[in-house]
This record gives C-alpha cells, structure tokens and sequence, in this order.
C-alpha cells in the first residue's frame, strides 16, 4: 500500500498481503483475525472493519478465542521488564505507567497475574487506555470474583475495546 495516512478506502483495495500486514497487530499476536476479516470487505468506514473483526472472533472455535486471549502479556510482567512486548502492548502499559511501578507495585501486580491466571487459564486484559493504575488494580480485585464463563465474556470484550481504540489509531476517520 502507499506511504502515508492508512484509510479504510484503501484496505477496501489492498491485497491480502497488505491488508494482513497492516492490520495484523489489532488483535494481539493473532493475525489470523485480520486474515479472516477481509472476506467482509468493502467496509464502510472503521466502526464496520471493527465489527467484521470482532465477528471473525465471535466466529472463532473456543480454542482459537482461548488462544488469542492468551496472546496476550501480563499486565507489568516479566515480558514488559524485559521489553518483549508487541509495540502496541508496550504502549498502552506504558500510558498508565505500568512501566514505571515500585517493587511493592510490581509485586502487587505478580500476585494479581498468578492468581488471575491460575483461576482463568489466561491473563487478565483490560483496555488499559481507558484506566489508571487504581482503577486496574480494583478491577483485577472484582474480576477475580467472577465464574469462569462470565470472565471470557468479560476479557473478550475487552479484547473487543483494546481493538477499536488500536483501529482508531491506526485509521484516522476525517
């Protein structure tokens, strides 16, 4: 595709390479959504792209919406200590300073992860672009109390969120 402004008009027009390529970092480590997406083409403007992705996923085995929940990092984890983390993932921690923790932050955190996953099979996701530190930490606390198939409604629409604000910022609507 052409240098510059990426736009839904031209994913309309892009190859399955391109269009792959461009927007196979919305959903974490899972470029198979992109790939999917694109039989849903032409889209009418970001908000229709958003939607076929998230059907694609919807569409998707359990194991596959598994799989991609656990594509995910630990919020402040070892991978974001060790800076392995997808470019999108690191800054959206970095937005709320999760890269900037304590030691007494960052092992509050540990615990929350372990336990979250332990119960869950998968890390607790959240669209931290819409949070701050306190309100995470509550709702890792309020998340843990949910069953395990209210928890994948709950971290899939976050999934769901991470993904529109990442399109967003990708596709710039005029």
């Amino acid at each position: 595709m052409p240098a510059g402004v990426l736009t839904v008009n031209l994913l309309n027009r892009a190859s399955r390479d391109e269009f792959e390529g461009a927007l196979g970092g919305i959903f974490e480590r899972s470029p198979w959504v992109a790939a999917r997406a694109i039989e849903a083409r032409p889209f009418a403007g970001v908000a229709a792209l958003h939607a076929a992705m998230v059907a694609v996923v919807r569409g998707a085995s359990r194991e596959e919406q598994l799989a991609l929940l656990r594509a995910h990092p630990d919020l402040a984890g070892r991978a974001a200590r060790a800076g392995a983390l997808t470019n999108e993932s690191s800054a959206e921690q970095s937005s709320v300073g999760l890269d900037r923790l304590d030691d007494e932050e960052y092992e509050r955190f540990g615990r929350l992860n372990a336990s979250y996953r332990e119960k869950f099979g998968f890390p607790f996701i959240i669209a931290v672009r819409r949070h701050d530190k306190t309100s995470i930490l509550a709702a890792f606390e309020t998340r843990l109390g949910n069953t395990a198939a209210e928890e994948l409604e709950t971290a899939l629409a976050q999934v769901f969120e991470i993904a529109g604000i990442r399109l967003i910022g990708l596709i710039p609507e005029r």
